[in-house]
């Protein structure tokens, strides 16, 4: 039972209410996690494109034999992959596979800390915050590193919160969270230091303490100076490309805001009471240092909520800890009910979700089959050399040099030098550009003036992704037959296999799918 004032569980509770919430929230986690599995975005094969050179001896790189570009943010999550590539095992997979498990992690820790401070209620609106949010379980399929980030920063958020409130505390946890944080993602400095902090004043006295933190210093330094020796630049080379729109920042920051109101204003009322303040400094801190990053960087590729979520998980640890300071329980029900359902309401709605709920098989049937095509395509080594926008699956599946006249993996473009001239530069043998319709080529795409570089190339195959969304593939004449002879066999099997003769961004395209993979469907 539970204290009707204060919501906090009875001794007989505190035994199998976290097991209860656990196995209800987890089971709606991995429905959710098998709703969304056909998904990965396209950026993650960037990830496994790095993590696939390296396995092969060439380190982290992004075309064999050139100058080594820093053009993922992920160090530690590329590293993670390495083994897997060496084994010949599908990256994508294990990617999904670290991310499940990582998942139930965050599960587990805020039904624990949540149960802990508020009882059942509080264990509820916790885990319930983050089993509803939808687009919880399109970041958990990405591929990217969103779930590993987010489960380390709530993890170091915890600790703070122990010690703050004088629990016991792993000595080495708080120093190694920092390192690993900052090694997923170089944010993830800001986003541990207030629970490494709070270490450091709490066990200042101790000799122990100093030793571990010269040991994050050299470790963390070492590795920063390694970096920037091997790649040759302060910051991961997408910082320049994307960093410094502060008017995007200020449009992702009223939209974050908006989105997680509820779990924001509970996790604010910590502050205002003194046996729950020092908490919620902790994770204010927390919040606040993990979003002011992208307030001021404008962050792109940001499908469904993907840079907000990186503090999510520690919003719902605030809403759980916050039910234990409402009241009585009737209105701390009420309050979590209210908070629950925004955000599930809130995910339901995001006009990205039809997107992303039909991109699996829309990437396999245009990019994926693009790059395993230019694979089997009858072209010499030397002249496997491409260009391209969207520099993930094409790029991987094809093994050819890229260039990414984006700039996130152009070192060049990256620092000013104009796409046009190093795309005419490097003349590849294939160009691929995305238009809005078939044969809808943009005069410009990205800074890249088409008709100037394309210039005596041929038009090959027009591959639709979905509705206004098209790959264009031009190929110098030489091997154009080549080319169109393998990319058209490869396209033409994955456009029967994959939601044939659909390309509208639906939710009733995802449903029909989902439907025809269960028993009977």
């Amino acid at each position: 039972m539970e204290d009707t004032e204060t919501g906090v569980a009875s001794e007989p509770e505190s035994r199998r209410g976290p097991l209860t919430v656990l196995a209800g929230t987890g089971a709606l986690f991995l429905v959710g996690c098998w709703a969304a599995w056909f998904f990965t975005i396209d950026d993650a094969f960037i990830t496994f494109r790095y993590s696939a050179n390296m396995a092969n001896g060439h380190g982290p790189v992004w075309n064999v034999g050139e100058d080594p570009i820093e053009g993922f943010t992920n160090f530690l999550w590329m590293l993670w992959h390495v083994p897997f590539a060496l084994a010949g095992l599908p990256l994508e997979t294990v990617a999904k596979v670290t991310s499940v498990v990582l998942g139930a992690g965050l599960l587990v820790m805020l039904v624990r800390a949540g149960h802990r401070a508020a009882g059942l209620l509080g264990a509820l609106v916790a885990a319930g915050a983050l089993v509803l949010f939808v687009p919880t379980y399109f970041h958990v399929t990405a591929g990217l590193e969103t779930i590993a980030f987010a489960a380390v920063v709530l993890r170091a958020a915890s600790v703070g919160v122990d010690l703050v409130q004088r629990r016991a505390v792993r000595d080495w946890e708080p120093p190694l969270l920092l390192l690993l944080a900052g090694m997923i993602r170089p944010e993830g400095v800001l986003a541990t230091l207030p629970g490494f902090l709070v270490w450091c004043w709490l066990r200042r006295r101790q000799s122990r303490t100093w030793a571990l933190v010269v040991a994050v210093v050299i470790v963390g330094g070492g590795y920063f100076v390694w970096r920037w020796s091997y790649f040759g630049h302060l910051f991961p080379n997408t910082f320049y490309v994307k960093f410094g729109n502060l008017g995007a920042g200020s449009v992702w920051l009223e939209t974050t805001a908006w989105l997680f109101l509820p779990l924001l204003v509970l996790t604010a009322v910590l502050l205002f009471r003194k046996a729950s303040r020092g908490a919620g400094l902790v994770l204010c801190s927390v919040i606040l240092l993990t979003g002011m990053t992208y307030a001021v960087s404008g962050p792109t590729m940001d499908y469904l909520y993907r840079f907000a979520f990186h503090a999510f998980p520690v919003l719902c640890l605030g809403a759980g800890l916050a039910m234990a300071q409402l009241g009585r329980r009737g209105i701390a029900v009420l309050v979590g009910t209210v908070a629950a359902g925004w955000v599930a309401v809130a995910g339901v709605r995001s006009a990205e979700l039809p997107v992303a709920a039909n991109y699996g098989p829309d990437l396999q049937r245009a990019h994926v089959a693009i790059g395993k095509g230019l694979a089997a395509a009858q072209v010499p080594e030397a002249a496997r050399v491409l260009a391209v926008s969207d520099a993930g699956a094409i790029p991987y599946y094809s093994g050819w040099n890229a260039v990414d006249y984006i700039g996130l993996n152009d070192e060049a473009i990256a620092h000013g030098a104009a796409p046009t001239d190093v795309v005419k530069a490097a003349r590849p043998t294939v160009i691929v550009v995305t238009a809005h319709g078939p044969r809808a080529t943009p005069g410009v795409a990205y800074g890249m003036n088409l008709p100037e570089v394309a210039k005596g190339y041929d038009f090959v195959v027009d591959v639709q992704m979905r509705e206004g969304y098209f790959q264009e593939v031009f190929v110098l004449p030489e091997y154009a037959a080549q080319v169109k002879t393998a990319v058209d066999a490869s396209v033409g099997d994955a456009q029967r296999r994959y939601d044939p003769g659909r390309y509208e961004d639906t939710i009733d395209r995802w449903l029909d799918r989902l439907r025809a993979q269960l028993p009977g469907g």
